[in-house]
């Protein structure tokens, strides 16, 4: 009868190990998680910017307080020469010019490099029509006389050169400095391109704008014997000097006549 209850209690410790068994065996480890590794972003280093490597402008001379010598101011005979400076200009030059052919009279045009290389077509007129030529520089630099020698003589030249591209042949016997601020160096490099330099002795300011009577009438009053007249037929609004020219014309005339420089 002892025997009974011993194998009961064997059989259930039997059973018990063996749901232990398959509760283990139905559990599975959770799967470990993925290392998240990230790689780290490069560090940033900004490129260096270029270091600029312009030459410095060379030192002008001082600014000049008198005329230097070997200037061109009069004719040379009674007659008074018109001069008309920065062109040639498409809308003033040509009125100049038919101005100038009604009154059958020559002039001195002072171009502009810059103008010829724009407009061939009327440095070929003014030649043309028979007027002279002067060297005004590439682009009107004021300073140019105070540059270098070198850099003066390379403007002349490029100048020049536009000029003779325009009117193959073509004589430059003048050349006159921009503003007037004339230096001995740009005369002396004038004078071996063999160019004579051409200042004035009646400047009626007409680049201000003044009337055209205020214009003329300061001609009229400052025009001596030889004179030369300083006018402009372009760097913009030429009408009042066109205005002008007509009353300049027939006051010139009957005191002196008019002739270009020699």
């Amino acid at each position: 009868m002892r025997s009974r209850p011993v194998l009961a209690v064997a059989l259930g410790l039997l059973l018990l190990v063996a749901g232990c068994g398959d509760q283990h065996r139905n559990v599975r480890p959770a799967a470990a998680p993925a290392p998240t590794t990230t790689a780290p972003e490069p560090a940033h280093t900004p490129s260096p910017r270029p270091v600029p490597t312009t030459k410095p402008k060379p030192r002008l001379r001082p600014k000049p307080k008198t005329l230097p010598a070997g200037l061109r101011k009069a004719t040379g005979v009674r007659a008074v020469a018109l001069t008309f400076d920065d062109g040639p200009d498409p809308t003033w030059t040509p009125r100049v010019l038919n101005q100038l052919r009604a009154n059958k009279v020559k002039a001195t045009f002072c171009v502009v490099g810059t103008q010829v290389r724009k407009h061939p077509e009327l440095v070929a007129r003014i030649v043309r029509e028979g007027h002279q030529l002067c060297n005004h520089s590439w682009h009107h630099d004021v300073d140019l006389g105070r540059r270098p020698v070198a850099d003066i003589r390379a403007d002349l030249v490029r100048t020049n050169q536009a000029i003779t591209k325009a009117v193959p042949g073509a004589k430059v016997p003048f050349y006159r400095q921009p503003g007037g601020r004339w230096t001995p160096e740009v005369v002396q490099v004038a004078k071996e391109l063999g160019m004579r330099s051409l200042h004035w002795t009646v400047d009626p300011q007409d680049w201000a704008k003044p009337t055209s009577g205020v214009i003329s009438g300061r001609i009229k009053s400052a025009s001596r014997p030889g004179a030369v007249v300083l006018m402009h037929d372009g760097g913009g609004d030429r009408s009042r000097t066109l205005s002008a020219v007509p009353q300049v014309i027939g006051d010139l005339k009957r005191r002196f006549g008019i002739a270009p420089p020699r």
